[in-house]
């Protein structure tokens, strides 16, 4: 499984960064999203950490659409599905190589909404580096392990993009509220409680995540329309 894994994600990376589509208009969409919120805010009035943390995350999630239909959409579009599905291996491997594409992906374009979320935005790192690291490592990997899941859920449907945005952001809400969390705090928002409890509800929700996708994608992706 480790091996399909690894050459499902490579040449999903390697299709995606070299002809540019799926990662080009996800940085076009989240940078759009940070740009016109900063244009809500009044000549001279600063966003409040809580607020530029909440864009950042939003940004992403909406990012992660795209990223999974276009991971997705290789095999759809090129009726290589079934194909897949009848590897002399465990169709997980599919899931985890999408998955670990897509989060390759996420990074790189989180690496381009950070700096664009702290200028836009008027925000400077100011504390818990390490911790900003952790919970971008967690909720990410939560977010990819059910991007991948919903991703081929919506494929072959007609409306795909609006399924798989519909289905997933009710269930990010934990992941994208820890994300926001820790993020005000890492930008200097008070936090008397510190950083711990949304590092454990990150954690719980990635575990949830990556067993119901371990479990229910091979009924899921079973290679037919």
């Amino acid at each position: 499984m480790l091996r399909l894994s690894l050459a499902i994600a490579r040449k999903d990376l390697v299709l995606t960064l070299v002809r540019g589509n799926g990662l080009v208009q996800a940085l076009l969409l989240g940078l759009l999203l940070l740009f016109v919120f900063s244009l809500a805010q009044a000549p001279g009035e600063k966003v409040g950490p809580q607020a530029a943390a909440a864009m950042f995350w939003l940004a992403s999630a909406f990012s992660q659409v795209l990223i999974f239909n276009r991971l997705y959409d290789v095999e759809e579009a090129n009726g290589a599905r079934l194909g897949l599905a009848l590897l002399p291996a465990p169709v997980q491997g599919v899931w985890l190589g999408k998955l670990a594409a897509g989060l390759v992906l996420l990074l790189l374009a989180q690496a381009v909404f950070l700096p664009a979320a702290l200028v836009f935005l008027g925000q400077d790192l100011v504390a818990h580096p390490f911790t900003g690291l952790a919970i971008l490592a967690l909720v990410d990997a939560g977010m990819c392990a059910l991007g991948s899941l919903l991703g081929a859920l919506a494929q072959g449907q007609s409306g795909r993009e609006s399924l798989l945005g519909v289905v997933l952001f009710p269930l990010l809400t934990p992941l994208l509220l820890a994300g926001i969390g820790v993020g005000a705090q890492c930008l200097g928002a008070p936090a008397p409680d510190g950083p711990a409890a949304w590092l454990r509800l990150a954690a719980a929700f990635d575990a949830v995540f990556l067993g119901v996708g371990l479990v229910l994608f091979g009924f899921i992706y079973p290679g037919e329309d």
